[in-house]
């Protein structure tokens, strides 16, 4: 059975003062509130990692994972963080090529397919961010654009590098728009990318790996998502700064 993950993205939110009690809250409540089996994944800023990391070490419902990472293991590289470090202060996962680096920063597929491995050297696991703008799905490239991210992002990897991966595909006309896609809509690329998988690799392994939603996931709609039967989670922005509407997203994973 696939492992379903649920990942909280804080992105450049919190003080770490205000992390630390929305990290206490959030295990409190799924102490009191949840006894399902997903893995619950906290991703704040880089300078609360270490404090997070501690804070959640003795409960084995929660993970921490980190924002992004260099491609680069050491060296004169101010400002970027390696996943050696990240791995260093108790992290599991590293989100690799959301929308936002790729928009704001320029992050093109042969660099993040750089950071995977970096990732992955590291004894990390990537949530690898794939979607489509709104004008690629309004001109239907979306299909040709989500095999162009996963193929060249991902199919350098051998069979035991990609089961380490976890998949995420957020629409970028979903995130924070308050625009979510259609189960329907959300399935059907679920389904095509695991299809991609299949191919390159084969039917078993693709059943193997984790795809999460992403794009302005929320309670409303969480349950009805993770009834899709290649919908194995979310990415949560938003709705993850508030412990009692991430707690209800983590819940309807029944």
């Amino acid at each position: 059975m696939r492992k379903k993950i649920i990942a909280g993205n804080w992105k450049m939110n919190k003080t770490l003062e205000e992390g630390m009690g929305l990290v206490s809250e959030l295990s409190n409540m799924l102490k009191d509130e949840y006894q399902g089996s997903a893995e619950v994944v906290i991703i704040p800023p880089f300078v609360h990692l270490n404090a997070v990391s501690k804070l959640i070490a003795d409960n084995p419902r929660l993970a921490s994972g980190a924002q992004n990472c260099s491609n680069h293991k050491s060296g004169a590289y101010t400002g970027e963080v390696s996943a050696g470090m990240i791995g260093s202060v108790g992290c599991k996962y590293v989100i690799i090529g959301h929308s936002e680096r790729r928009q704001y920063f320029g992050e093109h597929n042969a660099w993040l397919a750089q950071k995977i491995d970096a990732v992955l050297t590291a004894g990390l696991n990537p949530i690898y961010c794939c979607g489509e703008t709104l004008e690629e799905r309004e001109n239907n490239s979306h299909f040709e654009v989500l095999e162009k991210q996963i193929s060249e992002g991902l199919f350098h990897l051998n069979d035991d590098q990609i089961k380490q991966v976890v998949v995420a595909y957020e629409p970028v006309w979903a995130i924070g728009t308050g625009k979510t896609a259609s189960t329907a809509q959300a399935q059907e690329i679920h389904a095509f990318i695991r299809g991609l998988i299949s191919k390159k690799y084969n039917e078993a392994l693709a059943q193997e790996i984790t795809i999460q939603y992403g794009g302005s996931v929320k309670a409303e709609n969480a349950a009805e998502l993770f009834a899709a039967p290649d919908i194995d989670g979310a990415l949560v922005g938003g709705a993850a700064l508030q412990s009692r509407s991430f707690v209800d997203i983590v819940k309807a994973m029944a």
